[in-house]
């Protein structure tokens, strides 16, 4: 099984083939979505109550993901759009106020996505190990959708880019609403599968599944990059 034929749903069962997508390095760009430290930080679980230890256990697979898997391939995606000229652009969720105050609803109510990140903090940073280099564009938003939240969408326009390749976390919410107003707008969107990750292997795989084939196209970095070989 390959890109073209995994994570079909009820909808595209049966339908034909995608055709191979068009990623010439002028009009393809990276996108990295929210890989931020207040996502990859952790406290010390011994000194957690025992609800808080059962709350870091249930959330170590997904660390064990960022590290093992999603970082590091992102790092690699990275390195190739960066030694082929293609644009490199960044998401991270960052309000421009200390209190929040200019943070959309959905970031203010309780539960877990009650985020408060000022722009200038160490939690709303990127992650050292994918920290943009040079003139690499990173937006800043207070919304689920990168295009929603920024002017992000200008900014594809004015760079000519036409497909925008996603990555980061998390795949269920801000990767999949971006991918979704992507779509909306018109530009052709790939999700690379091993570059993201949600609280779960199983909501991750479900929403590539419901996104899939509608939205974007989700492959493998292998996939991707040997295709972009080819273009």
């Amino acid at each position: 099984m390959n890109w073209k034929t995994a994570y079909r749903s009820i909808y595209y069962q049966g339908a034909p083939d995608p055709a191979d997508p068009d990623l010439d390095p002028r009009t393809t760009a990276l996108l990295v979505i929210d890989v931020q430290n207040t996502y990859l930080e952790r406290p010390d679980r011994d000194a957690l109550s025992t609800e808080g230890k059962a709350t870091y256990d249930a959330w170590t697979p997904f660390h064990e993901r960022m590290r093992g898997k999603v970082i590091p391939g992102i790092a690699r995606l990275l390195d190739a759009f960066r030694a082929m000229g293609a644009e490199r652009l960044f998401a991270r969720i960052a309000c421009q106020t200390r209190d929040g105050r200019d943070r959309s609803l959905s970031q203010k109510k309780p539960g877990w996505n009650n985020l408060l990140l000022p722009k200038d903090e160490h939690a709303s940073q990127i992650v050292a190990e994918l920290a943009p280099r040079g003139d690499e564009i990173v937006i800043t938003k207070t919304t689920d959708s990168a295009l929603t939240g920024s002017n992000l969408r200008l900014i594809l326009h004015n760079l000519g880019i036409r497909t925008v390749v996603c990555c980061g976390i998390f795949t269920d919410q801000c990767v999949s609403s971006t991918v979704r107003s992507l779509a909306d707008e018109s530009f052709e969107v790939i999700v690379i599968e091993d570059c993201c990750a949600a609280g779960s292997d199983a909501l991750h795989h479900k929403e590539l599944e419901i996104i899939n084939m509608i939205y974007c196209h989700v492959m493998s970095s292998d996939e991707l990059l040997a295709l972009m070989k080819r273009a």
